[in-house]
């Protein structure tokens, strides 16, 4: 297997300081596992809370970059890893699986649905509504194509109520924490490829920092035990996203090495 490493460095919606540096850090990681060459997408700017309809045309070039640098990865037979400040980056890579790999499940292991519209959001968060783009609940200009059936969530606990009807609606599957395991988890997939999306909220706190920490999440060996009963040769691609960085090296590095224990059986 061959990989390249796309890390995004544009701001997609981030809120928070240590997102961009954070992606930085994982890729470098994610580099020494693979020996994968990284291709990187955007120029940092300076965070701001501000509305999805703000940040989405903001994103647009970082977003576009992403797209491409995915779709050529695809095509020339290599996984993509995508490692990405925010989960918005998703907004570009997964109508790009729709199209080229359309019989590929989602593993989308986030403590959140992130299936809000713009109706529906209460934060105007952008990373809070990209699946729902993506399976085109809404036009984000990106693209859509994703079956929402072909989704399924796990770790997902902060939910809002709104959201929790849609998703039920839309015929999302959704794994709790409690029932994470290989076995349910490879029960869900069957004999599809697999897509895989970790935005680390999806944790319990404090092992691995985020952003927005969510209790009751999943514990590093669980989460390690289900990517080390995954078949190799059915991952299609893997994202990782919202690793927040902060000012203290030592802590940074702590959060990394429980982070490449998780990680590392997706590529040996």
């Amino acid at each position: 297997m061959t990989y390249n490493i796309i890390l995004s460095q544009g701001r997609i919606a981030d809120r928070t300081v240590g997102a961009i540096p954070g992606a930085a850090l994982t890729a470098k990681l994610v580099a020494k596992l693979t020996s994968a060459p990284v291709t990187t997408i955007g120029s940092p700017s300076p965070v701001v809370t501000d509305d999805w309809s703000v940040s989405l045309p903001q994103a647009r070039d970082t977003l576009n970059g992403i797209s491409n640098a995915l779709d050529a990865t695809l095509k020339n037979n290599q996984i993509p890893v995508l490692v990405a400040n925010t989960c918005s980056a998703s907004l570009a890579s997964l109508p790009v699986v729709a199209r080229e790999r359309p019989d590929s499940v989602l593993l989308w292991i986030d403590a959140h649905g992130d299936f809000n519209t713009p109706e529906t959001t209460g934060s105007g968060y952008l990373g809070g509504m990209v699946v729902a783009a993506a399976s085109g609940l809404w036009d984000s200009d990106h693209g859509a194509g994703l079956r929402p059936e072909q989704v399924i969530i796990i770790g997902g606990r902060d939910i809002d109520e709104e959201e929790a009807a849609m998703l039920a609606k839309a015929g999302v599957r959704i794994i709790a924490p409690a029932q994470t395991t290989p076995e349910t988890v490879l029960q869900a997939i069957g004999d599809a490829p697999i897509w895989v999306h970790v935005d680390w909220d999806v944790m319990e706190p404090d092992f691995i920092p985020a952003a927005y920490k969510v209790a009751d999440g999943l514990m590093p060996q669980q989460l390690r035990d289900v990517f080390a009963a995954l078949p190799k040769d059915k991952i299609a691609g893997i994202e990782l996203a919202e690793f927040e960085a902060g000012d203290d090296a030592a802590a940074n590095n702590t959060a990394l090495a429980v982070l490449e224990e998780i990680i590392t059986p997706l590529f040996k």
